[in-house]
This record gives C-alpha cells, sequence and structure tokens, in this order.
C-alpha cells in the first residue's frame, strides 16, 4: 500500500527557513513603527461569527456571497476570517475599549482566509497588517492613519508609491450617487459584464471598481461621487487634502476609487505600486463611521487601514530590497569524542546566557563536515573541542571569517564574546 503523501490546501503555503526570517524583519519594522505612533497591537482570533462578518461587510458583498471558509458548530456558524477590521470592532465592543479613554489607537498582523482563486500576491490564507483608530471623526485621524501606512513603506524603502483619495461620502450622499449612477448605467445594462449586472440594483458603486474590459468605456464616463457629496462629507473631504499637504504628503484625487466594503464612508485611499503587477494596490482603507454600531456598540467614529504582507515582499524582490540580513550564528562547537560532545552542552549553555547564539552537532558529523555546516550556518566563531583540549583546557577558537585559530580558555572565549 502506497505511504500517503499530504501537501498544503491549494492557495496555502508554507513559510520555510530562509524565508520566514524576512517575514519577522517585515513585522519587526510594522512594530517599531506601530510604537512611534503609539499603536497598540491587539490580536483577534481567526475563527469569528458568520453573522459578525457579514453584518460588517455586507451581505451582498463578493467576500460574503462567494469567498468565505464556512463552518457549522451546532446551530452557530463560523468563519474564518476574511478581514481584520470587522473583528476588531468586535472586540472594541465586547471590552469596553472606549472606557479606556480617548482614541483606540489598534494595530495587529495575521493570518486572513478567502476562498478565492489563487494567483501571485493573493493566496487562500494570506497575511495582513494594517491599524484602526476609533473613537474621532477627526480629518485629521484620517491623516494619521494614512501617515502611519506610508511610513512603515518608507522604512522598508518602497518609496516610489502613489496614494490615491476619494470620498466615499454617507448613507445620504451615497443615496442620490446610487440613483445617478442606475440612471446612467441603465441604458447600457445588456452590455455591461454579468458581474456588473449583479451588482446594478445592489450596489452599482461596486460597477466602478470593474476591470472586466466591457466595462471600461461606460466606467470613464460615469457621474462622479464627488458631486453628490453632502456639504459635511465635502467639508471632511476638503480637510482631509489640506491636512494631507500640510504633512508634506503627494496624492493623487482618484473619483472613481470605490470601496467594496459596505462600512466605509467618506475618507478612502490606496498605496500603489507598479512593482506588484497589474494588482498594483498594497494597501488601503478609509473611515467606517458606521461599523461600530453596525456590530452591537454605540455609534462610534473610525478609520482604518489594512495592507497586505506578500504583496509588499513582491514589491521588494521587485526593486531588489533587502528584507533584513541573512540570518547568522555567534558560535558554533566542533567536537571529537562522546566527552566534548557533553562539554559542549554545557558550553552552549553559557554562551547562550551571554545573548549569543551557539549550537554544535548532534549526529555524529567528522570534523570536516561539522566546519561545512558552520560555514551553511554563518558562524562567525567556531570552538574546536576533543579529548587533548578536555584536558589541557585550552581550546582552538576559530575565527571563521579568515579562518584563523588560537587557544583559549572557556572563560577567555567568553569574555571575548561578552
Amino acid at each position: 500500500m502506497a505511504q500517503a503523501k499530504f501537501q498544503t490546501h491549494h492557495g496555502m503555503v508554507d513559510i520555510l527557513p530562509g524565508e520566514s526570517e524576512k517575514w519577522q524583519y517585515l513585522e519587526r519594522i510594522i512594530r517599531e513603527t506601530a510604537a512611534e505612533f503609539h499603536f497598540s497591537e491587539i490580536r483577534t482570533p481567526v475563527l469569528e461569527p458568520t453573522e459578525l462578518i457579514a453584518r460588517g461587510i455586507g451581505q451582498l458583498t463578493d467576500i460574503v456571497s462567494k469567498e468565505m471558509f464556512s463552518f457549522s458548530r451546532g446551530e452557530t456558524n463560523y468563519v474564518l476570517r476574511p478581514e481584520c477590521t470587522a473583528p476588531v470592532a468586535r472586540a472594541y465592543v465586547q471590552h469596553h475599549l472606549d472606557q479606556r479613554g480617548g482614541a483606540q489607537k489598534l494595530f495587529y498582523i495575521g493570518p486572513m482566509f478567502r476562498a478565492e482563486r489563487p494567483q501571485k500576491g493573493r493566496q487562500r490564507q494570506f497575511h495582513q497588517f494594517g491599524a484602526e483608530l476609533i473613537g474621532t471623526d477627526s480629518p485629521i485621524a484620517d491623516v494619521e492613519i494614512i501617515r502611519f501606512m506610508m511610513r512603515i513603506y518608507e522604512k522598508i524603502g518602497l518609496t516610489k508609491t502613489t496614494l490615491m483619495i476619494n470620498s466615499v461620502g454617507d448613507p445620504e450622499s451615497r443615496a442620490a450617487y446610487k440613483t445617478a449612477l442606475q440612471d446612467y448605467f441603465r441604458p447600457q445594462l445588456s452590455e455591461l459584464s454579468e458581474i456588473s449586472q449583479q451588482r446594478f440594483e445592489t450596489n452599482p458603486m461596486r460597477i466602478l471598481d470593474s476591470k472586466e474590459d466591457e466595462d471600461q468605456k461606460f466606467i470613464e464616463d460615469a457621474p462622479l461621487i464627488t458631486d453628490f457629496l453632502n456639504e459635511a462629507c465635502a467639508q471632511h473631504y476638503a480637510e482631509v487634502k489640506q491636512y494631507l499637504g500640510d504633512s508634506g504628503i503627494i496624492f493623487v484625487e482618484n473619483p472613481r476609487l470605490v470601496r467594496g466594503l459596505d462600512y466605509y464612508t467618506k475618507t478612502a485611499f490606496e498605496l500603489i505600486s507598479s512593482d506588484v503587477g497589474s494588482q498594483d494596490a498594497l494597501g488601503g482603507g478609509g473611515r467606517y463611521d458606521l461599523l461600530i454600531e453596525e456590530v452591537g456598540g454605540k455609534p462610534t467614529p473610525a478609520v482604518g487601514f489594512a495592507s497586505g504582507i506578500e504583496r509588499l515582499m513582491i514589491a521588494c524582490e521587485a526593486l531588489g530590497i533587502p528584507l533584513g540580513e541573512e540570518p547568522a550564528l555567534d558560535v558554533y562547537v566542533v567536537t571529537r569524542g562522546e566527552a566534548a560532545q557533553r562539554w559542549a552542552m554545557d558550553a552552549i549553555t553559557q554562551i547562550r546566557k551571554l545573548g549569543k547564539s551557539a549550537t554544535m552537532d548532534f549526529s555524529g558529523k567528522s570534523i570536516k563536515a561539522q566546519f561545512k555546516d558552520a560555514d551553511r550556518q554563518n558562524s562567525r566563531f567556531a570552538i574546536v573541542a576533543g579529548d587533548d583540549e578536555l584536558k589541557s583546557g585550552s581550546f582552538n577558537f576559530r575565527d571563521m571569517s579568515d579562518s584563523t585559530e588560537t587557544p583559549k580558555t572557556l572563560a577567555e572565549i567568553l569574555d571575548i564574546l561578552r
């Protein structure tokens, strides 16, 4: 009987040694930047009630209708979270974070799940980092979120990006805009793509987000939402642009930029880069003043962003941006014989107590093979221990960069490492 061979699920990948260090490097930059901006980390479960995601994102969005991994246990339905804003909103309400005082500045890093067709930069399990600023409707908060997002990319070395902004108004503005879009698209409805025809009645704004070729000629001349903003939304949008300019942030207004999630209001933005291919959005977000109430809280304004780590890595690879340094080892202990192995176990413990990395051979390799292993692990130093060295108490201490060796006691070696 053939032995079973197991592989990852389609669209889900293992992150192996050599790659995981790159992820750690990016995550470290994200956390360091969050500390600069005084955002606190929040971690939510990957499993959430289906109703939370449906209410937060919207029943008619593609994510809810087509792309969720769903489970049932008893009479309760769950999904693997497809995004993290609704879970963060749920946590904000559940744990009464508003009682901490002031606006809450939260960030997250973690895996999300969508049952869509895998392609470059878009897997069924993918990873996002993002931030939410909850409890203020000030346009300054919108700009703070954008500055936080852009600072991360700047520190990584991705500076050739374009910030696209728009306003998607509020329910009053969008109701008028929805009517105008339907009036515009109705005469061409039969010529639109199938998916745009489906969106016509329920969410015609999503037609503007279509990538289908047959839709583009109609999208080009469609009405602009900025012409339908009420006074409050128009003023908020003007102030966001003013504060962006005051912060020295260059932006491009894109009146076709819409958000596919129902909870967005007013500001919408995307950071794009031509270095990630046709799926050029690195990250984006906007204001969602309706979400907290939708998931059971009191009316609470909020703004946030989310960015894909996989797309960020693709952009870095395309531009030749190194993601940290190659992992290195401080000390490799080369041993000859069982007594030397027992000594090495104690030696590497003492070295590690100094905050240095140390290892040894655990499989009985030859001396030559152990030195090759030390080279492979980019070890800075090697200590050679055998019966003679144990008797004399003096060990060959090798600088692996130039292969020079000097006899040292373990105490002398520890002083050098210290």
